[in-house]
C-alpha cells in the first residue's frame, strides 16, 4: 500500500509494518507476523524490487507482533535488525513481564488472535543477533532514520523518524485501533509493560517534524506527531 513517494505499508490495521523506499535502497520498519512474508514480497515486486534491496530493519521494539519474519530476511539475505539496547533481550529471546489485558471486546479480540493465527504467530521466531541503537542515533539506512527513545510500552521502544518520507513510526508508543476493544482514534495501547512512563515518552513526539504517524496497530495517521501526542495524552480519538 502506497502512502507516499517514499512510503508504503504491509499488513492492514490489525498489524503493520512498512517501508522507505529510495534510489539507495529500501529501510524496513518492523516485521509484523511471520505470515507477513509473503505480503512484503508482493509489495516488493509491485515496485521493482527485491529482498535484496533491504538494507536494514529497524524494529521500534521487541515484542512478537513487530520481529515476525526478522531472523528469517536477516538469516537468508544478511539484512541488519536494529533495536533498542533496552529490547535487545526481548527480540532474542521474547522475556518480557507479564501486563494486564485491560478491557476487551469478544468480538475485536478474537478478531486480532484469529489474524494473528492465520499470519503463523506460533510458534514465534526470536532474530539470533541484533546491531543494538540507542536514543538520538541516526542510522547509515536508506532514508537516514533518527531513533527516538520512547520507553513505556517497553524499555527498549522506540519512534524511528524518516524526515525524507515525512513520517515518524512508533509501534505502539500510541495506536489509532485497540486490538483487543476495535476503538478507532488516537489512543494508548494494550500490553504495555508502564503506562505511566509510555505517557510521559509521548513529550518526545512533540518536537518531530512529520505529515504522517504511523503506528504498528490502526490505520496510518496524517497530522503532525505534535497533535497526535496531545490526542492521546487527552484522552480523545
Amino acid at each position: 500500500m502506497e502512502l507516499g513517494p517514499h512510503l508504503r505499508r504491509i499488513g492492514n490495521d490489525i498489524v503493520a509494518a512498512y517501508l522507505v523506499v529510495t534510489d539507495d535502497g529500501i529501510t524496513l520498519v518492523d516485521a509484523g507476523l511471520p505470515g507477513h512474508w509473503n505480503d512484503l514480497l508482493r509489495e516488493l515486486d509491485a515496485i521493482g524490487r527485491s529482498p535484496d534491496d533491504i538494507r536494514g530493519l529497524v524494529l521500534t521494539h521487541g515484542d512478537s507482533d513487530h520481529i515476525g519474519f526478522a531472523e528469517r530476511l536477516r538469516r537468508e539475505h544478511g539484512v541488519p535488525v536494529y533495536v533498542h539496547e533496552a529490547d535487545a533481550e526481548r527480540a532474542r529471546t521474547g522475556e518480557k513481564p507479564k501486563t494486564p489485558m485491560g478491557p476487551m471486546k469478544l468480538g475485536p479480540t478474537f478478531g486480532f488472535f484469529a489474524y494473528a493465527l492465520r499470519k503463523r504467530a506460533m510458534p514465534t521466531t526470536y532474530v539470533s543477533e541484533v546491531v543494538q541503537v540507542h536514543d538520538g542515533d541516526v542510522l547509515e539506512l536508506p532514508g537516514s532514520p533518527v531513533i527516538v527513545g520512547m520507553p513505556g510500552h517497553s524499555p527498549g521502544s522506540i519512534a524511528v523518524h524518516v524526515p525524507l518520507a515525512g513520517a515518524v513510526f512508533v509501534g505502539d508508543a500510541l495506536t489509532t485501533r485497540h486490538v483487543l476493544t476495535g476503538r478507532e482514534g488516537l489512543q494508548p495501547a494494550p500490553f504495555t509493560d508502564d503506562p505511566a512512563e509510555a505517557s510521559a515518552s509521548l513529550e518526545k513526539l512533540a518536537g518531530l517534524q512529520a505529515s504522517w504517524v504511523l503506528p504498528g496497530h490502526g490505520a496510518p495517521w496524517h497530522g503532525t506527531p505534535a497533535d497526535a501526542a496531545a490526542a492521546v495524552r487527552a484522552g480523545r480519538a
